[in-house]
């Protein structure tokens, strides 16, 4: 390199000695810092540098939410004074006023909202946002409206009902309307309907006893009702049994649909009934159906 540099440059040695001390100089302080930190001895930390760090981080913390609170506070929240005031009317502002959050104060609204009332000042002690402290403070200024006046007593007049009885009549069971039955002590509305429906498929009454086949109407029922009624047969409805058909005996309660086949084809094939003795060839029929069907019966 020497011998190129005083070729082309007119080097002499010298010349290019002085050259190359000088490139070690520079390249010496380029790297000096390096060679520093790689050869420094490491320093060891304040032992109460993270406490120290973790103060300040505290204190400013303290320094937000106070500074927070504080705007919170004179934006939100009036300044606490205690007045008169009556809990069923004072407004959210007003419950602020006397010292509550508007946290406390709309839950008390919210109650009212919902028809809760303070009919007394114990009423108060209800409301699980007031604590005992605060009510103790807020008692002696509690006025409610009309306090003494809702717990009055008022002075009811009772008039006393006099249901006037029913007396005691004779109803014929087999010509009364649903009023008529309804007269009859121990029969109401529902009763007389379903006797008249009973009765219209029997076709009348014969004897009282009958009545007890109504749905509903026991032997107690009867015997607080069988003296006010009477029974006249001849007003029963009467039933051909030469002439009538299927449809005139289907609804009659006594016989089944099997027993009223078993009458109709009997007297297909033998002729008319001529009295009850032919009728109870009909080996289907028992005596006790005869006994019950006989009454309603022509031949």
């Amino acid at each position: 390199m020497r011998i190129w540099l005083s070729k082309y440059f007119g080097f002499s040695k010298g010349e290019f000695n002085g050259l190359m001390l000088l490139i070690l100089i520079i390249a010496f302080l380029k790297f000096l810092p390096l060679i520093y930190n790689y050869y420094r001895p490491i320093e060891k930390d304040d032992p109460n540098l993270l406490a120290s760090i973790q103060n300040i981080k505290f204190t400013d913390e303290q320094s937000y939410l106070y500074t927070r609170d504080k705007i919170e506070s004179s934006n939100h929240k009036p300044i606490s004074k205690l007045f008169k005031f009556d809990p069923n009317t004072i407004d959210a502002e007003g419950w602020q006023t006397l010292g509550l959050s508007l946290k406390q104060a709309q839950s008390i609204l919210n109650y009212r909202n919902k028809g809760g009332k303070f009919y007394k000042v114990e009423d108060l002690q209800k409301m699980y946002t007031i604590a005992p402290e605060m009510y103790k403070k807020l008692l002696p200024y509690v006025e409610i409206e009309n306090q003494h006046q809702v717990f009055a007593k008022k002075d009811f007049q009772y008039e006393k009902k006099e249901y006037t009885k029913k007396a005691s009549v004779i109803v014929e069971i087999n010509q009364a309307d649903s009023a008529g039955l309804d007269e009859i002590k121990g029969i109401g509305p529902a009763f007389a309907t379903r006797i008249l429906k009973y009765r219209t498929r029997l076709g009348g009454f014969y004897k009282k006893e009958q009545l007890m086949e109504v749905y509903g109407l026991d032997s107690v029922k009867y015997a607080e009702i069988k003296d006010q009624i009477s029974v006249d047969p001849s007003e029963i409805k009467i039933i051909n049994i030469n002439s009538a058909d299927f449809n005139a005996l289907k609804t009659f309660p006594y016989l089944s649909y099997k027993q009223i086949n078993a009458i109709l084809q009997y007297r297909k094939q033998h002729g008319k009934y001529a009295n009850v003795n032919d009728l109870k060839k009909v080996a289907i029929l028992t005596p006790q159906v005869i006994d019950k069907v006989l009454p309603y019966l022509s031949f």
